[in-house]
């Protein structure tokens, strides 16, 4: 995946970039400025662009 690609983001991480990038750009960024303002904002947040994990994977916590 070539550097600056959105696609492992998911559906949620880029509707909330999008709404940051929104809010940027009212207070007078340019789009290229508040896109990284944006997710950057996102990826300070989730730690990057994460795609859902299968389910079956279960944490191993053990019950008392």
């Amino acid at each position: 995946m070539p550097r600056g690609s959105k696609k492992s983001y998911t559906s949620k991480q880029k509707r909330q970039a999008h709404h940051i990038e929104q809010s940027e750009k009212k207070q007078g960024r340019s789009s290229k400025r508040a896109a990284a303002i944006a997710y950057a904002t996102v990826n300070k947040r989730d730690g990057g662009g994460k795609k859902k994990r299968s389910s079956s994977k279960k944490s191993s916590k053990k019950s008392r």
